[in-house]
């Protein structure tokens, strides 16, 4: 073997995996601590609306009440007797006999940032809700929990966000609660970032050069392993030295796993299954989440991304003006179609009984058209934020299809039965997928240990 200077090796090895694709910790960090739970599902696929999707229009309709608050829609019948859905989610009707629609979901933030903060970390947000931007003492998001704590039984990673980091664009910052921040953020998920309808999409850097075989870069990874009591004692680590070395053992550790590309690699997908999916960035992400799921990733986050990060006023599914169209035109013909095939997939393959799927955003809109709550350049087209009531789809990993858990006002205002807290989600995603209850993890902002939830688990077997 090529003699190999220990700043050579790592020069090399780091230059063998994307840094934007590899966050710190990725595999370096060790199962979680504490007695596992039986799981009631293998993996879950977190689908996140960014912008707030509007539940009395899509799934939460109030037909008899006044125009406007009931809009232009029509509900229509669905493979469940009773259960409607909006009349241009016609797909998705077809598949709600897997469906249940939590329709009593609720919080009291109605600012982007720290409402999105609340479900991806099921905490509810501290201090003054003044930014949307992440900062170090965020709360852990439930993708980085399970990152830390979840049972791998494969060989990718615990838990995976695609296809980017929710953020507004023109920020420097990604929207807050997406990562470890105060637990650590070497628990961070890994992030698959990119463009997933683009032909020559690929995840960088996991594969080793040409000029690089996996034997001779094992042999250097086993090198460098024997110089390890060579370095740093852990007393004379800092924080960003310890995130470097699991972000480069990370990045070691996947280049030696050549599953790792394949299973990554859309093209390997008939072009029927694909266009079945929807060539949207949504249904592609979808269908990259089922072959993560069929590799046995714990926990699969989809941030919903399209073609309008751009709009001002109404990037995504924040739908401040135009409410009506945007929805029919934008956002449900590609939400329709994913999710649809999505989870008719699951199913087919005997994915969906170890699968939770879980869809919601950060809040739901206004029960009445044009009332301003938040944002003063809502039109009289449109509808704001509205965090007191909304709704959450759940399929799959051991739930029963086909009901209606909680219930809201005449005008889906206010929850009036069974409400649900987004502590109480993540309680239910870890429950789903075992991880111990009983564990806690050391909160380097409040110095104190801190349990995984401080929700209930909600039942919908």
């Amino acid at each position: 073997m090529t003699p190999v200077s220990r700043r050579t090796f790592c020069r090399m090895a780091a230059g063998t995996v994307s840094a934007g694709m590899l966050p710190p910790g990725l595999l370096a960090a060790g199962a979680g601590e504490g007695r596992k739970t039986e799981p009631r599902a293998r993996s879950c696929v977190f689908i996140f609306l960014f912008g707030g999707p509007s539940h009395i229009d899509l799934w939460d309709m109030k037909p008899q009440a006044p125009v406007e608050i009931r809009g232009d829609f029509r509900p229509v019948d669905t493979t469940v007797p009773g259960m409607s859905l909006c009349e241009h989610l016609p797909l998705l009707a077809r598949q709600t006999h897997r469906l249940s629609l939590v329709r009593s979901m609720t919080h009291r933030m109605p600012v982007h940032g720290p409402a999105c903060s609340e479900i991806y970390s099921g905490r509810p947000y501290f201090g003054a809700p003044v930014t949307d931007q992440a900062r170090p003492e965020d709360w852990p998001s439930v993708a980085s929990l399970v990152h830390r704590f979840g049972q791998q039984s494969g060989s990718m990673p615990h838990s995976v966000v695609l296809p980017w980091y929710t953020q507004f664009v023109g920020q420097d910052r990604r929207i807050a609660g997406q990562t470890g921040a105060r637990m650590g953020e070497e628990f961070n998920p890994f992030l698959i970032q990119g463009d997933l309808t683009d032909p020559d999409f690929h995840v960088d850097g996991l594969a080793l050069p040409d000029e690089i075989p996996v034997a001779r870069f094992q042999q250097r990874w086993q090198l460098r392993q024997r110089m390890e009591p060579f370095g740093l004692a852990a007393s004379q680590q800092t924080q960003r030295t310890r995130i470097a070395e699991s972000h480069f053992t990370a990045a070691a550790e996947l280049v030696q796993r050549t599953e790792a590309a394949g299973v990554l690699d859309l093209s390997r997908e008939p072009a029927t299954v694909r266009d079945h999916y929807g060539r949207s960035r949504f249904g592609q992400s979808l269908l990259l989440a089922r072959r993560l799921v069929e590799a046995e990733v714990s926990l699969v986050t989809v941030n919903w991304d399209d073609d309008h990060r751009d709009d001002k006023v109404s990037p995504h599914w924040d739908t401040h003006d135009g409410n009506f169209p945007k929805l029919k035109d934008r956002l449900c013909p590609p939400f329709d179609r994913g999710l649809a095939a999505f989870l008719a997939d699951l199913d087919e393959r005997g994915l969906l009984e170890t699968t939770l799927v879980v869809a919601l955003g950060e809040f739901g809109r206004t029960p009445r058209i044009g009332l301003v709550t938040q944002n003063g350049m809502t039109e009289k087209t449109g509808r704001d934020h509205w965090p007191h009531a909304f709704t959450c789809l759940v399929a799959g990993g051991g739930t029963a299809g086909g009901q209606v858990y909680g219930a809201t006002t005449g005008n889906g205002g206010y929850v009036a039965d069974n409400p649900v807290t987004p502590a109480d989600l993540a309680a239910t995603v870890f429950a789903h997928l075992g991880l111990p209850a009983e564990a806690r993890y050391f909160d380097h902002f409040l110095q104190r240990q801190q349990p995984l939830s401080t929700g209930r688990v909600i039942d919908l077997a």
